[in-house]
């Protein structure tokens, strides 16, 4: 009922997004007019409107070309290079650059598509051939597919390093740190030729133990029944995952914003003035990003509450409780996968001391090769988006990527 309810809402809305979009076009041609003042409010308010809808559509990665380390620009070719039912392993491959180290970049499945990482992807390019975790709308997938739990977002990453091959390297953005770390310890278990030469983990809540945020004591706050009864809804017919049980996006979009409320406000806001103002860069910057925090994808049920239970209420990987497939998941198994840990000073998602927490659970490693960064005056999305991550925080990664080669 939850999820048909906000389907007739969002498809009786979508025309009104459409007509405000239209009218902000027209309303901004006149705008080159003498007396346009008035018509670049309207423009500006259509716009709003326009932009403050959600869409479950992933938007493009849109990486045509990037700057090599020298400056030029050099082209960026996408490529499928393995699919499932319920994710793509994109392959970037920069021109030029096809000998270049390996890296498999996991991509949360937490609401957003994994275009979210964007800047991200646009940034490792300089000196890696990029793979990335598409994850696959829950509401897009058949229930012949089946149900998608933990253990198989696990296998995935095992699945696609083995892709890659010896001596790759595996970067994880939040969310599936836990599951990364896991899927480096079961390879690691195993003697696995592929586990990589280098692991690195931002911003993830390996121990939610350690300095609990708000959205840590969300997930604690109910038993694990009352988000299933709750935060569960069923796919609606007319979409191809009709019938599947799933997280809907629209509420871990509302949960995320409701928690900045005034920040986002003040957002919109500054977008209208500036539009009005002719600072159409800002405009376009602070549209860009409300364009794609706004494509939200569901997860399937199975995935959510075992992501809720698991990570956030018993602690079972800090904790020494993990399985994957019924077998334990012991990160002192990991020898040879060098370990960065990044955290943001001012994330108040997975705080400082969340993700760190994997350095003590790699018991087995060498000092040598295990690092930790923190990043000061940056919040969540900053450790993996925006100039310090892009000037400061990657050559980190960078150097600690080249480190283990």
């Amino acid at each position: 009922m939850m999820y048909d309810a906000y389907q007739r809402y969002a498809d009786a809305a979508h025309p009104i997004r459409m007509m405000a979009g239209n009218s902000q076009q027209l309303l901004r041609a006149w705008t080159a007019t003498p007396f346009a003042s008035p018509f670049a409010r309207m423009a500006a308010m259509c716009e709003v409107v326009q932009v403050a809808g959600f869409t479950h559509t992933r938007p493009d990665f849109a990486i045509t070309e990037v700057k090599t380390p020298n400056g030029d620009l050099a082209a960026v070719q996408e490529s499928v290079a393995l699919g499932t039912p319920f994710c793509d392993l994109l392959r970037f491959s920069r021109e030029g650059a096809e000998q270049r180290p390996k890296v498999l970049l996991v991509a949360p499945m937490s609401g957003h598509f994994a275009t979210l990482l964007r800047g991200t992807i646009k940034t490792l390019l300089r000196d890696f051939e990029v793979y990335v975790t598409d994850w696959k709308n829950a509401r897009d997938v058949p229930l012949s597919a089946g149900a998608f739990t933990l253990d198989d977002f696990t296998s995935h990453i095992i699945d696609f390093l083995q892709v890659l091959g010896p001596n790759a390297h595996l970067v994880a953005v939040c969310q599936p740190t836990v599951a990364a770390l896991a899927a480096v310890s079961v390879m690691a278990a195993r003697k696995d030729p592929a586990q990589p030469a280098s692991m690195t983990l931002m911003a993830g809540p390996i121990d939610t133990r350690v300095s609990p945020t708000k959205v840590n004591e969300l997930a604690t706050s109910k038993p694990i029944e009352w988000f299933r009864e709750k935060m569960i809804g069923v796919v609606p017919g007319g979409q191809i995952g009709a019938g599947r049980r799933v997280y809907p996006g629209f509420l871990q979009l509302a949960a995320f914003m409701s928690m900045n409320v005034e920040r986002h406000t003040k957002s919109f806001v500054d977008m209208f003035q500036a539009r009005v103002a002719g600072d159409a860069a800002k405009a376009d910057q602070i549209r860009a990003f409300y364009e794609e925090y706004f494509a939200i994808m569901d997860l399937d049920a199975d995935f959510y509450l075992q992501t809720v239970e698991t990570v956030f209420q018993t602690c079972a990987l800090p904790k020494g409780e993990l399985t994957f497939r019924g077998e334990p998941v012991d990160p002192k198994a990991i020898r040879r996968t060098f370990l960065l840990t990044v955290e943001g000073e001012k994330d108040d998602i997975c705080a400082v001391g969340q993700t760190l927490a994997a350095q003590d659970l790699c018991s087995n490693l060498r000092p040598y090769m295990k690092s930790h960064y923190m990043q000061p005056g940056v919040g969540h999305y900053g450790v993996f988006n925006g100039k310090r991550w892009d000037n400061q925080i990657y050559p980190v990664l960078r150097d600690h990527i080249q480190s283990s080669l």
